[in-house]
């Protein structure tokens, strides 16, 4: 069940003075296809307006606090920010998902948790917040909920990546391995569970609606445990 949009308002601390912003913002296209109102609009157009705007906020913060990176760098950083999992993280940490204005099929096959749905409409959000109160307020907003934690959100991206360097470097002749141990739900909104394996011994277990997704969780969750060990990263 959906909450109130004024909810939404108060966890992420920007009231909207054009309220009907908010709603297209969370109004997916299969919530409008429903209802066969001209006036309705779902979240497509704020979402490329916010995709835009998060481009540019984060690229002006990490121009400003990353003064040695070169445009290269800059620009892989920039990525793993604006990534879908992790912007779908972002919405999660704000609740969005439980805001989402979604159809009744779309609904039933698993779509509030669909990191593509969340993560567009984190974009719309942002676009909304644009054409509400300008660029400083959505600047604000990125920089607040999505440019925290910068290095962690790295790490995340780069995990398959890090982790295999680490193993290359610190368990001479191993190999990474993802093994599938489960899944969990029904088919149209499955949970895969993976766990990372580095020679015969069982790390960090990860969860995803992709076989991807899972293991990027558990490549990230085994570099925190290997960190916490003190291996070398």
């Amino acid at each position: 069940m959906k909450r109130e949009l004024k909810e939404l308002e108060s966890i992420i601390g920007y009231h909207f003075r054009d309220r009907k912003l908010l709603e297209f913002a969370m109004s997916h296209s299969s919530y409008v296809n429903e209802l066969h109102d001209k006036k309705a609009h779902d979240n497509e157009r704020l979402e490329f307006l916010g995709d835009a705007v998060l481009e540019l906020a984060s690229s002006e913060f990490l121009f400003e606090q990353y003064p040695k990176l070169r445009e290269g760098d800059l620009t892989k950083l920039r990525a793993s920010i604006v990534c879908e999992p992790t912007l779908a993280q972002c919405a999660a940490d704000i609740e969005l998902p439980s805001f989402l204005r979604l159809g009744r099929g779309e609904e039933m096959t698993g779509g509030r948790n669909r990191d593509s749905i969340v993560s567009d409409a984190l974009e719309a959000l942002i676009g909304a917040i644009f054409l509400d109160g300008g660029f400083a307020n959505a600047k604000e907003f990125v920089k607040r909920f999505i440019l925290n934690d910068v290095e962690n959100k790295k790490l995340f991206y780069d995990s398959k990546t890090i982790l295999q360097e680490i193993v290359q470097s610190s368990f001479k002749g191993e190999k990474i391995e993802y093994h599938l141990i489960g899944e969990k739900g029904p088919d149209h909104d499955k949970l895969f569970v993976v766990q990372v394996f580095i020679g015969e011994h069982g790390f960090a277990r990860g969860e995803g609606r992709t076989k991807k997704a899972a293991e990027q969780k558990a490549a990230y969750q085994t570099i925190i445990t290997l960190k916490g060990k003190g291996t070398c990263i």
